[in-house]
């Protein structure tokens, strides 16, 4: 903008210089249209000063909207993580049924340790008892 405040200004200068007779009715009419133009050179800076400190406004309401999102949905994402850990926790699950209570157990499959004792919670016997020496699990019916 400050390219065209400097035209005008310029051109007023000039028309200055040359020292025209505002008596006579075409100078009279330059002279008006440079001044008009000049009017319109500042409203054209003003207006350019007012958008930069609008466009800054809406950045600066821009960030604050992202940073909100950022927190809205990390706040989702979070929660879906732990949904997708309840599912995944859910799927590691194993029931099982007690061999001396006949008890239903739900078990993670992730921290069964076969070498240690696993105990029912309800009878406090063992889950996962050792078979005696020639004896051989179920056979499978066919």
């Amino acid at each position: 903008m400050s390219k065209l405040t400097d035209r005008i200004s310029y051109l007023q200068g000039l028309a200055e210089g040359m020292k025209l007779n505002v008596e006579k009715d075409s100078n009279r009419l330059i002279m008006e249209i440079l001044s008009v133009l000049g009017e319109v050179g500042d409203a054209f800076e003003a207006l350019a000063e007012s958008h930069s400190e609008l466009s800054d406004y809406v950045e600066s309401i821009d960030e604050d909207l992202a940073d909100l999102e950022a927190d809205l949905y990390d706040d989702d994402d979070e929660e879906l993580a732990e949904e997708e850990e309840d599912e995944d926790f859910e799927g590691s699950l194993i029931e099982y049924e007690c061999p001396h209570c006949g008890k239903m157990v739900r078990i993670d499959a992730d921290d069964v340790d076969f070498d240690e004792e696993a105990l029912c919670p309800e009878c406090g016997k063992e889950l996962f008892p050792e078979l005696p020496d020639g004896a051989e699990e179920e056979p499978d019916e066919e």
